[in-house]
């Protein structure tokens, strides 16, 4: 594997050794000194022309704790203000002596035409409406910690899905590891063509689900007339604890973030025992460590 953009057209082989070596290297996490010498000498740029907590922060995190350099780049104040292309700014880095680079673009397929370029490889942290890999990644390894395998799983996808990069890859990753995926929103925030079920109703949707991944509703999109209001929204795909414990009470609970609380989840949800999220953002960490150790060659013992 030479760079990693997207979780469609990887084997299910593919997915199970990383998702094994994310959960060896998750241990690291727990120790007094989470500091392993595995990528001593390695150097990674963060380059992010989005804005990101979750993401930039774990793979900044991941790198250092295998003792790798990390760099972050962001647009702001750099030379892309100034003109500089994408790619001349990668290969100047490159040139700079980075092994690595980690990119999100809101242009999707950017992260590809990067490692279409460039020699060195190129991560995907989320490009545009395409896919956010090791966001689907994150969320396999926390299903299988929990319920011991991710085939024959029933997962539901709530939210708004058309403009979602986390449910493209959470449905291409789960799909190759045999899970059976329902997709569930507004009918306008449902893309056609994707190989699950779907639905606009939330029972039918939920109800039996092992998990349940819910989306942000980007409120952006809201100002543009998608949806009637925040407040239909809420009571017509809103998850709330009535609605769980009713439909799915011993689903998973599974956010990406970031959340509107009473929006498209409520708070005792979020916080709830089901809830996974926390999880998801620390294991997080353990996938983006999987993945910078599998294309930079990390052979020392971890």
């Amino acid at each position: 594997m030479q760079d990693f953009i997207g979780l469609q057209g990887l084997e299910a082989g593919e997915l199970t050794e990383l998702l094994t070596l994310a959960e060896t290297l998750s241990d690291i996490l727990t120790r007094p000194i989470k500091k392993v010498p595995t990528l001593r000498g390695k150097a990674i740029a963060n380059l992010f022309f989005e804005a990101s907590t979750r993401t930039r922060n774990s793979f900044e995190l991941a790198g250092k704790y295998m003792s790798a350099d990390v760099i972050n780049f962001q647009a702001s104040g750099s030379s892309v203000e100034k003109g500089e292309t994408l790619y001349d700014t990668a290969s100047n880095l490159m040139a700079m002596g980075i092994d690595a680079v980690v990119m999100r673009h809101k242009v999707g397929g950017s992260p590809g035409l990067l490692a279409d370029l460039l020699e060195i490889p190129v991560i995907n942290g989320g490009d545009g409406m395409h896919e956010h890999p090791t966001q689907g990644l994150l969320d396999l390894l926390t299903i299988k910690l929990h319920r011991g395998r991710v085939a024959g799983q029933k997962v539901a996808i709530v939210g708004d899905v058309l403009h979602s990069r986390v449910a493209r890859s959470d449905i291409w990753g789960l799909s190759i590891m045999g899970a059976e995926v329902t997709i569930v929103g507004p009918p306008n925030l449902l893309p056609p063509g994707l190989p699950v079920k779907t639905t606009t109703d939330l029972e039918t949707g939920i109800r039996g689900a092992h998990v349940i991944q819910v989306l942000r509703l980007q409120r952006e999109r809201q100002a543009g007339g998608e949806i009637p209001s925040l407040r239909e929204y809420r009571e017509r795909w809103g998850l709330t604890q009535d609605r769980v414990d009713r439909w799915a009470p011993e689903a998973l609970i599974m956010h990406p973030g970031p959340q509107n609380r009473g929006v498209e989840i409520d708070s005792d949800v979020l916080d709830g025992l089901q809830s996974m999220v926390l999880d998801q953002v620390r294991l997080g960490v353990a996938v983006r460590m999987a993945v910078l150790y599998r294309l930079l060659g990390g052979h020392n013992e971890i």
